[in-house]
């Protein structure tokens, strides 16, 4: 049967209204996919993310402080007190900062856990007090103790001598823990000098400064807050307003030698920041008997800080010839700064080998046995580091 051209025609616009529905159709269908994924896609983000913050909130966020000792030094009431004045320092910092913190109103989501670090040098800061009848070397020693036991989270470092020693520290410290997202705020104690403008502008340059917090002494000068616009916490009868000058010491100060110790070990950190005691009377060195216990290397030669928790002697009186002999036996253990890879801050003036006895062909050195493991320690014609 033929059909009509009007027929065809209709029937020919039908097919292309069909073929164009069906190109809409799979259009739709793919845009449909494209969206479904998209929406998968960002509903694992949204996951990820919650899971994160599930993580976060099940840790403890971290409270920072960071004091530069040398700076920042607490009262002399505080510091006369002793362990008992450590400990009431250590309480009287943790509570101005968690009044501060409930006054800022912080939304906190987790546990929080504050630590506090003190960088100084001892030996300064011991002889500025004790210079200026703040307070004795034993109080101090007392202090520094109660504080840091006031808490397994406060910690109080001795970066010893050197310049920019507490500025290299603090400003490692803020620029790794700046950056944590665990941590919630960190305090600084740098003094109200522009000491840390450089470090401070970095961290502005970068954006980070949204939980830096200031923490100085009630009065203080407060030109480095308006210049960052940083908040600052005044803490009341915690540091001293007027700042100690402590002396300039690059390089520790000629040690006193008076004997060393016919004993060796493995080779201690020499610790010369305690003055040395005078020896007891009438407790001479029997060399026919094992004397118990021996003579303390550090005290004799440098000066040892543990006091009464030394686990050797410091009652004997050593003759010149056990003397000559104890300088060579501390000689065959090795110092531990170039054992562990550092620089010994006494150089020559240190009594620990820092070169091995038996040299390059050291028979213990090529069994991987010999106490002395640092580099050039068994090289003859290497120097020896010195500060000097």
């Amino acid at each position: 049967m033929a059909t009509s051209p009007v027929t065809e025609n209709r029937l020919g616009e039908l097919e292309v209204e069909l073929a164009v529905w069906k190109q809409a159709h799979a259009t739709a269908l793919e845009g449909a996919e494209r969206e479904a994924k998209a929406l998968k896609g960002r509903l694992a983000s949204l996951n990820s993310q919650i899971a994160s913050m599930e993580s976060l909130m099940s840790q403890s966020l971290l409270i920072l402080c960071v004091i530069d000792g040398d700076v920042c030094i607490f009262t002399e009431s505080l510091l006369r007190q002793g362990h008992k004045g450590g400990r009431l320092a250590a309480q009287q910092l943790t509570k101005a900062v968690a009044d501060y913190l409930t006054n800022e109103d912080a939304h906190v989501l987790g546990r929080l856990s504050f630590w506090i670090t003190i960088y100084y040098n001892r030996v300064a800061l011991t002889s500025a007090l004790e210079r200026r009848q703040l307070c004795t070397p034993e109080q101090l020693e007392a202090f520094v103790m109660g504080f840091s036991q006031a808490s397994p989270r406060f910690l109080l470092v001795d970066v010893g001598y050197g310049k920019d020693a507490i500025f290299t520290k603090i400003t490692e410290y803020l620029q790794t823990y700046v950056r944590f997202p665990q941590t919630q705020r960190i305090f600084l104690a740098g003094g109200s000098d522009s000491t840390y403008a450089s470090t401070i502008a970095t961290l502005q340059n970068e954006g980070l400064l949204g939980k830096l917090a200031f923490l100085e002494p009630s009065g203080a000068d407060a030109n480095q807050s308006h210049r960052f616009r940083i908040p600052t916490l005044y803490a009341d009868n915690l540091f001293m307003a007027q700042q100690v000058m402590l002396p300039i010491t690059h390089h520790p100060p000629p040690l006193n030698v008076t004997g060393l110790s016919p004993s060796y070990t493995t080779g201690g950190l020499p610790t010369p920041s305690s003055p040395p005691g005078l020896p007891a009377p009438n407790k001479l060195i029997d060399p026919t008997l094992v004397n118990s216990p021996p003579p303390c290397n550090e005290y004799y030669l440098m000066s040892c800080t543990k006091g009464g928790t030394c686990k050797y002697s410091h009652d004997y009186v050593l003759t010149p010839e056990q003397l000559a002999t104890l300088a060579s036996n501390a000689k065959k253990a090795p110092c531990n700064f170039l054992k562990n890879g550092l620089q010994c801050p006494y150089g020559d003036h240190c009594c620990w080998g820092h070169i091995c006895p038996n040299g390059p062909k050291c028979f213990h050195l090529s069994k991987g046995k010999c106490w002395f493991k640092g580099e050039s320690m068994h090289d003859v014609h290497s120097p020896q580091l010195s500060s000097q």
